[in-house]
């Protein structure tokens, strides 16, 4: 089927114009950004650019609710580095898109939703499902527009795209008029850019300056250390970071999508010691990662020690705290210029920083020890350690691990180490719970060579796990793990703490749901786990199902991770 449409000879013997939707135009778009799925659920006012995607060879992946729709294509991006769509109809579809939204511009996200909206013949009229789309859209995405004209729909497709990628990644938002959408126009009318072509580079090195300074500032520091964030893998800078790091025998930590950037079990890898490290370093060096909540808004960085900044955007870098030298520009790029810039210059060998590595290594394995017993622990209610111990050991070089919920996945985030990089997926700094099932939805259906591995806090699971049908639907197997506790435990803990255990069941208690029968239900394979030593052999089992899979493992509701004890919030 072609995507344009020829109409019938004139009476004068000539072909009219060939004529083109709107629908069709924004599909066109799309796969000239190198698009090849949309997450949607379906509405009156959108259809016509699913007749549009099936044109384009555009694949649509119907799910259940907006929110699903909006997170699975902040994972997509995530995942391949090319922007994520979500298209849903206007009013209530697009306010349900609204947490995915937000959630991807804190993540750096590069994302477009697209929304519907009520004819333009019909504007203030009271139209089915009208309400105010750009301006509430507005405060959580990069750029939002509505489509003017049907000739104009490709041309605001780029434009919104182009706004994505825009310094620090985030999303857009376009909304398009029914009659818009719905209306043909003459193609030579219609302004499509082709692919690439309207786009700039943004992999900037930095002020050359700036990188002198840092080379001789990593050369000269007996004590440095380096936080890989998450712009590392959005930039794609994982090779030039893990460079940098053996080149200039600089112990890292890494957050966020930044993990997995250095393998288990590399020299310069730690994660552990991180406390240690920024108190006692000489030179601490903050890559792609802002001073937010997770970084105790700077204050856990020494007072002492030279403090660098690097970051895609130019408002994040010293915000919140005093910073000796800021670099804005493109994470591997600028990696990449320092490890240049220091060529013959580095004494690996040299007794101070191999001092230095070794002083850290035994805080971190004193930190292991301590805590291995109970990652070992046979205590029945499974112990949280015990359960993201066994999924650390399942996991491969091809496993992506994703986490959705609370104190479970606080747990997770001390043990589970991604072996690849790109390979670790989280809500961001949203704290946005529900992204799991989506997440998976995106993973598996941009890399279906790759294993996908989802641990879920039983109230994470709940707000979109109906999603799983679409998995089943769909193909996309997965080994999905839920830490049931029957609790909101991580709020749990902090209601206990601020008015008496009395009182600390208010409002956070769960129902005791079998999720591996909901998992059966569904078309999904599903077991249920009360003892430790089964978790392994039910993992194994899961992954041999080769189907959407939930294994509902019973966790201990009195046992809290120590990040949850340790936010401020609570005390």
């Amino acid at each position: 089927m072609a995507s344009t449409v020829r109409e019938t000879p004139g009476g004068d013997g000539q072909e009219n114009p060939e004529m083109i939707s709107g629908g069709h135009l924004v599909a066109k778009a799309l796969k000239a950004e190198g698009v090849d799925v949309i997450f949607t659920l379906c509405g009156g006012h959108i259809i016509d650019i699913y007749d549009g995607c099936v044109d384009e060879g555009i694949d649509v992946i119907d799910v259940r609710h907006e929110q699903v729709a909006a997170h699975a294509a902040d994972g997509y991006a995530r995942i391949t580095g090319k922007p994520g769509c979500a298209v849903v109809t206007a009013g209530p579809g697009t306010t349900d898109a609204v947490t995915g939204v937000a959630n991807a511009l804190r993540a750096e996200s590069p994302m477009l939703l697209i929304g519907g909206q009520g004819a333009l013949t019909q504007h203030k009229m009271g139209s089915l499902q009208d309400l105010p789309h750009v301006d509430m859209m507005t405060p959580i995405t990069k750029f939002a527009a509505t489509v003017p004209s049907t000739e104009r729909a490709a041309d605001l497709v780029s434009m919104a795209f182009r706004e994505c990628f825009h310094g620090a990644p985030g999303p857009s938002f376009l909304e398009i008029p029914r009659d818009v959408l719905d209306a043909k126009v003459p193609l030579d009318k219609a302004r499509i850019p082709k692919a690439g072509a309207y786009r700039a580079s943004t992999r900037t090195a930095g002020d050359p300056a700036a990188i002198e300074r840092l080379a001789d500032l990593v050369v000269n520091a007996e004590k440095p250390c380096v936080l890989l964030g998450s712009q590392v893998w959005t930039t794609r800078g994982t090779d030039a970071a893990t460079e940098f790091v053996r080149a200039l025998n600089v112990p890292a930590f890494m957050n966020g999508s930044g993990r997995g950037t250095l393998p288990p079990g590399d020299p310069h890898h730690l994660q552990l010691a991180r406390r240690y490290a920024f108190q006692n370093a000489d030179l601490i060096i903050i890559v792609g990662t802002p001073f937010d909540f997770r970084m105790g808004y700077g204050k856990r960085l020494s007072q002492q020690a030279t403090v660098v900044q690097i970051d895609l955007d130019y408002r994040t870098v010293g915000k919140n705290r005093d910073i000796d030298l800021g670099i804005v520009g493109d994470a591997g790029a600028v990696l990449a210029a320092v490890t240049q810039a220091t060529s013959g210059r580095v004494d690996n060998g040299a007794t101070g920083r191999k001092s230095w590595l070794e002083e850290l290594r035994a805080v971190e394995t004193q930190a292991f020890e301590k805590r291995l017993p109970r990652q070992l622990s046979d205590a029945a209610p499974i112990d949280p350690y015990r359960l993201v111990h066994e999924i650390n050991e399942f996991l491969t070089e091809d496993s992506i691990y994703i986490g959705d919920g609370g104190d479970i996945v606080t747990f997770s985030g001390q043990v589970v180490q991604p072996k690849s990089p790109g390979h670790w997926m989280d809500p961001g700094p949203l704290g946005t719970l529900g992204v799991g099932v989506p997440f998976v939805m995106a993973a598996k259906y941009a890399r279906p060579d790759k294993e996908v591995v989802a641990l879920f806090g039983d109230g994470a699971f709940s707000l979109t796990g109906f999603d799983f049908e679409t998995l089943v639907r769909f193909n996309l197997p997965f080994v999905g793990i839920v830490g049931n506790n029957s609790s909101m435990n991580q709020i749990r803990y902090g209601q206990i703490q601020k008015y008496g255990a009395d009182r600390g069941r208010v409002g956070n208690t769960l129902g005791d749901v079998r999720y591996d029968e909901f998992a059966r239900l569904l078309g999904g394979y599903g077991e249920e786990v009360r003892d430790p030593k089964d978790i392994r052999p039910a993992l194994e089992r899961a992954r041999d199902s080769g189907l959407p899979s939930l294994i509902n493992v019973w966790v201990d509701p009195e046992v809290y991770a120590p990040g949850t004890m340790n936010q401020t919030m609570y005390k």
